[in-house]
């Protein structure tokens, strides 16, 4: 069980340079562990290579079929009180955006504040330092 970073979810939904690296780390995965928002930032990105035309409305209609079966068979850190207070901490400590923090945050939540030996999947280099940091250890 990892905790994975949207940045890391978008290459299992399309082909993108570290797909092939993702992809097996998903199958390797017993069960995929991701922040409740983390839905919602991958339909932002898809929307967002969509609209900057990168992405085809096929393209976007496939991908967000993917991030829909995903969707269903991942565990959700929901939003709450402690992940606010982590997140909140996390942004006097780390150069990150709230998104970033709340997303460390909740892998801290899911990690009951025992991240040594527990591993982040992530592509964003920002939050990948902070999780690093934090006693993550960092996949790819």
């Amino acid at each position: 069980m990892r905790f994975w970073d949207s940045s890391a979810v978008i290459p299992l939904c399309l082909e993108e340079p570290h797909s092939s690296t993702v992809t097996a780390l998903a199958k390797s995965d017993q069960e995929l562990v991701v922040w409740w928002g983390t839905r919602v930032e991958c339909r932002s990105a898809l929307a967002r290579r969509r609209r900057e035309g990168r992405l085809s409305s096929d393209s976007e209609r496939q991908a967000t079929e993917v991030l829909a079966a995903l969707a269903e068979a991942w565990a959700e850190v929901q939003p709450t009180e402690a992940v606010r207070q982590r997140a909140e901490r996390l942004l006097r400590v780390h150069p990150l955006r709230a998104a970033d923090a709340l997303q460390l945050a909740a892998a801290l939540v899911w990690a009951e504040e025992e991240p040594p030996g527990l591993e982040v999947v992530c592509l964003d280099a920002n939050l990948a330092e902070a999780a690093l940091k934090e006693g993550f250890s960092i996949l790819p």
